[in-house]
């Protein structure tokens, strides 16, 4: 069980529960492996600008074409390996929580801010791969859903472990939210399908 934590920053180290900690485990795991092909892919690309990627498969769904682009590498190196970095991080998180560890209230927000800051990352990719590069990545996608499970879930996991604290009428609305805490990563996942689907209509329509 999480225990609550004082409001300073230090005071007692906070668990989690299993399901977290399996996610941040699993989830890190996922994020590593896609990020991982997809630097594997990018050097491919570099050393020989012709090669394909096995998961270009349509105009639509094509790596390779997201891959050519700047925003594929917004801060001078390729973003596959801001993954490697972020999501071993993760991993690593997840597989002290599962082994028992507990970590102090800072850890938990700097935690919580690195995965926003990789929500605000991974949106920011998506409406460029929708709206200015034209084209999607399998891989990527994957990224995209993973970030959004590990913001959402962490952020719940601090409501209700007093790392973030909460009071009066924002406490039921905390415990409803976990209640039906399905409910908001199944929104978020809808609508970022609605908006693909929107955005590729005339091709997808070729396909009916």
């Amino acid at each position: 069980m999480s225990r609550p934590a004082p409001d300073s920053a230090g005071g007692p180290p906070i668990g989690a529960g299993r399901a977290l900690a399996l996610l941040l485990f699993l989830g890190g795991l996922i994020g590593l492996a896609a990020s991982a092909v997809l630097t594997f892919d990018k050097l491919r690309i570099l050393e020989n600008p012709s090669y394909v990627p096995s998961c270009n498969i349509n105009p639509v769904i094509s790596c390779g074409s997201v891959m050519r682009t700047e925003q594929a590498s917004v801060f001078g190196f390729p973003n596959p390996l801001l993954g490697l970095a972020a999501f071993g991080v993760v991993t690593a998180v997840g597989a002290g929580l599962l082994a028992g560890a507990a970590y102090r209230r800072w850890f938990w927000l700097g935690l919580h801010g690195g995965i926003l800051l990789g929500l605000g990352f991974t949106h920011w990719l998506i409406v460029q791969a929708l709206y200015e590069i034209g084209a999607l990545c399998p891989y990527c996608m994957v990224v995209w859903l993973t970030v959004v499970l590990l913001f959402w879930y962490t952020t719940l996991h601090n409501l209700t472990s007093g790392v973030i604290p909460v009071g009066g009428r924002m406490r039921t609305v905390v415990r409803e939210a976990a209640r039906y805490h399905w409910a908001l990563p199944v929104l978020w996942a809808a609508v970022i399908a609605l908006m693909i689907l929107n955005r590729f209509w005339s091709y997808w329509s070729t396909l009916l």
